[in-house]
């Protein structure tokens, strides 16, 4: 049998045998012929009767890339050219823009879940919940996730044009972004010592420690315990660890973050329909769990960061605060196809939290259906898309004045120019995009002088500082 007429059986039949599997009440081997003979005639027909002709490989391609399209933004076929670009890649060290994104099912465009903190897009201005509208003024309708990742990787030093709608915006902005290698460190402070190291003790006074995790790549756990141990050693009393804008990472890094806070019990699990259940549990050698927590989570926290904050609170050990997270927790594995010259990428699990629930935010799922991670009763601080967007902007500036003042400037001692749109309305965009208390800065009186406003960092430490003074309980 030629090659062509074998690839176009498998990939006929594996179309047969999913549609086979949606099919409920009749018998397999009927249904099965009934369906793959369909999909036979249409191929004919459009192989005879469209306008120009048509390439067989492409269109069966089309085809798979349709099916796993309807299922979710993550399952995908990748082809042979496709495979071998993504193996370079692997292979090499590559530039990126620093965004992670999702599809945003009502609109059929790429989302920012989160840009990396210290990114190019993150210094662009670039922010979660961003809908990517083109890339180098090509649409990006219909673009997946993994299609994107594609075009915007690329050599350190070249452009790209993203053409963002900023959510509450009504006119989508271009946006122009230089990559470059994506190496970021993901334990942050707030503000920088003077020496360029970051000051993790947020509240001298009440030895309250804070710690942003930016991502959750290799080295996240040492560094992780480095601020911990340096805030131990200052005598900190109780910690807010900062997960907001956090799209992610390794799901090692997840386990072992969330092992250095529990003693025992249940990290997480994966459950798919075919696979084998895997159970993630603590090792039973927490060594930071003396002090009291809170976590600070927002629409941009996805992945690692909810399967950290999720295992925290199911344990009690820490209070959540902030806005409900992204709902992005599913596996996915690869499967060869045509001898290993293509494979199918394809969701195959979910991530599910100690208490059992889940955590991925299915394909129409709702507001009012089981997903993510919510704050505890009492401890939600909703921002409406002006005022993530001011304090969004707000921490960018305040990140960047602090990184400038430490070893990022040129022979003038100027700061360092953001790639991003430099004026709005004839004004800088940090006087434009920063207004006043309920945008999350305000003035200090008798000064010119910003002073950046967090509404949710601000509910956190004031529960932190309810917890310090409150009375011991009697044992």
């Amino acid at each position: 049998m030629p090659r062509g007429n074998l690839f176009a059986l498998v990939l006929t039949s594996a179309v047969s045998l999913f549609c086979w599997q949606g099919t409920q009440g009749a018998n397999p081997k009927d249904e099965m012929m009934e369906l793959y003979g369909v999909f036979v005639d249409a191929v004919e027909q459009v192989e005879s009767n469209y306008v120009r002709p048509v390439n067989r490989r492409e269109l069966l391609e089309s085809a798979l890339q349709g099916m796993l399209q309807n299922l979710d933004p993550h399952s995908q076929f990748i082809n042979t050219s496709e495979w071998k670009s993504f193996k370079r890649k692997i292979e090499g060290r590559f530039g990126g823009i620093g965004i992670t994104v999702g599809m945003d099912e009502a609109h059929n465009h790429l989302k920012v879940i989160a840009p990396m903190v210290g990114t190019p897009a993150y210094e662009a201005g670039i922010l979660a919940g961003d809908l990517i509208m083109e890339i180098d003024d090509q649409s990006a309708e219909g673009v997946s996730p993994d299609k994107a990742v594609e075009i915007l990787t690329g050599r350190p030093g070249t452009p790209v044009k993203l053409t963002v709608l900023h959510e509450g915006e009504e006119k989508p902005v271009d946006v122009k972004v230089t990559r470059a290698i994506i190496d970021v460190p993901s334990i942050l402070g707030d503000r920088r010592k003077p020496n360029d190291d970051w000051d993790f003790m947020i509240d001298k006074d009440k030895k309250i420690g804070y710690i942003r995790i930016s991502t959750f790549i290799q080295n996240t756990t040492e560094d992780l315990k480095k601020a911990l141990t340096e805030l131990k050693a200052e005598g900190m009393k109780g910690l807010i660890l900062d997960l907001r804008d956090n799209p992610g990472g390794l799901l090692s890094s997840a386990v072992e973050v969330s092992d250095l806070f529990i003693d025992s019990g249940m990290i997480v699990s994966t459950k798919g329909r075919n696979t084998v259940t895997k159970k993630f549990e603590a090792q039973k050698d927490g060594i930071f769990t003396d002090f009291p927590m809170a976590v600070l989570i927002n629409q941009g926290s996805a992945s690692a960061a909810e399967i950290v904050s999720a295992c925290l609170q199911d344990h009690n050990r820490a209070v959540v605060v902030g806005q409900r997270s992204f709902g992005k927790g599913s596996v996915q594995n690869i499967f060869d196809l045509d001898d290993g010259n293509s494979v199918l990428k394809l969701t195959v699990a979910a991530y599910y939290r100690p208490s059992g629930k889940n955590i991925h935010r299915f394909k129409n799922a709702k507001e009012s259906d089981e997903w993510g991670v919510s704050p505890n009763s009492g401890m939600e601080v909703k921002l409406n898309h002006e005022q993530y967007r001011a304090w969004a902007l707000g921490r960018l500036h305040r990140d960047m004045e602090s990184h400038a003042k430490g070893h990022k400037v040129d022979d003038k001692g100027e700061k360092p120019k953001s790639d991003g749109p430099e004026k709005k309305n004839g004004k800088p965009a940090k006087e434009a995009e920063t207004p006043a208390r309920n945008g999350q800065a305000e003035k200090k009186e008798g000064t010119k002088e910003a002073r950046f406003v967090d509404r949710q960092l601000d509910k956190a430490l004031s529960v932190m500082r309810d917890k310090l003074t409150a009375p011991v309980a009697n044992k």
